[in-house]
């Protein structure tokens, strides 16, 4: 395998990291933001959180992986945006702290006043994660200023610009009715029933503001660079969001949760073609960018992690989806089926 092979390889596998952390981890930041709004009582409220409760810290890993195979293979990439969006980052990782020792904290007292308030902050630490991240990734597609010695010139405020803002909200709108449609899978009854009409409100709010993010995106990213024609793949991830709100009105959770799904897959998609072969972009000027080619680690370096790659990675994937498959069944809110 040749070296540019290697460095496209490794820039491919990264974004499917992003995108399945995307798709898998959004419907359950989406669940942990609806938590408080949707379960009126613990036992409704317990059975949100066991529809995600197999499989919430699994998902995780995914950004782990995407970080740590960003740092190994394209270590000025890593240490460019780490440092960066340090900041960002901090707050990201407090709100991944706050979801994670609220799952396992909140049943340890049956004090309502306890679980109430572990269950706002499984709710704060969701909104927060997924806001940080949209912003992130939409400021990664506008570009950020870097200078000659790959150095980000900006700080916090720099990031949260009106298209960073844009991108962050539209995120949480996505990722809730993404939270929303996957519950609507794995609950029933009364409970069941009002995920629906959530759902609904939710695909009015997250279309209009997807909508607005892609005209800006277009204007801001494509047409800047002199792309007239965009392609296939945004025009198809618009498509999948509008037909999304036929099958939510329809009471057909599954074709409403593929739709949703496909929408976050292809804006990922879309965001890693635009950018290609970049992986930062400079707005202080286009020559300061960095590339698969000036940020990336040796061959020696790719070849190896490629071989890693190739052995265990159809082993993480096998035992996720025997993890999903396992817990599969619709969650009820009896209280001698919940486990708390």
């Amino acid at each position: 395998m040749s070296y540019e092979f290697l460095q496209i390889l490794w820039f491919i596998l990264i974004a499917i990291l992003w995108i399945g952390f995307f798709f898998l981890e959004g419907f359950d930041f989406g669940v942990g933001m609806l938590l408080p709004f949707l379960g009126k009582k613990d036992e409704e409220r317990r059975a949100i959180i066991n529809a995600i409760g197999p499989t919430w810290d699994g998902n995780e890993v995914w950004l782990l992986t995407a970080g740590g195979a960003t740092f190994a293979a394209f270590p000025h990439w890593y240490a460019t945006m780490f440092s960066g969006f340090y900041l960002a980052l901090f707050l990201l990782l407090v709100g991944l702290i706050l979801r994670g020792i609220s799952f396992e904290y909140r049943s340890k007292d049956a004090a309502p006043k306890w679980r109430n308030t572990f269950d706002w902050m499984i709710a704060i630490g969701s909104f927060l994660s997924a806001l940080l991240l949209g912003a992130a990734f939409a400021n990664l597609a506008r570009g950020v200023p870097i200078n000659q010695d790959m150095m980000f010139t900006g700080n916090l405020f720099t990031l949260l610009n009106p298209y960073g803002l844009l991108g962050g909200v539209t995120t949480v709108a996505i990722f809730l009715l993404h939270g929303a449609n996957f519950l609507g899978l794995k609950l029933q009854g009364e409970l069941r029933e009002r995920v629906n009409v959530f759902a609904k409100r939710l695909w009015i709010v997250a279309s209009v503001l997807y909508i607005a993010l892609g005209v800006f995106t277009y204007v801001a990213g494509f047409w800047q660079r002199g792309i007239v024609n965009p392609g296939i793949v945004p025009i198809a991830a618009v498509t999948v969001l509008l037909v999304a709100g036929y099958f939510i009105n329809q009471k057909r959770e599954g074709w409403a949760f593929i739709m949703v799904a496909l929408n976050i897959v292809l804006t990922q998609v879309t965001f890693f073609s635009m950018t290609f072969p970049n992986v930062m972009l400079s707005t202080t000027n286009p020559a300061y960018s960095l590339t698969i080619y000036n940020a990336s680690s040796s061959e020696y370096t790719l070849t190896v992690m490629s071989i890693v790659a190739l052995i265990f990675v159809p082993i993480v994937l096998a035992y996720q989806g025997w993890t999903y498959w396992m817990f599969s069944k619709r969650v009820s809110t009896d209280k001698k089926q919940l486990v708390y």
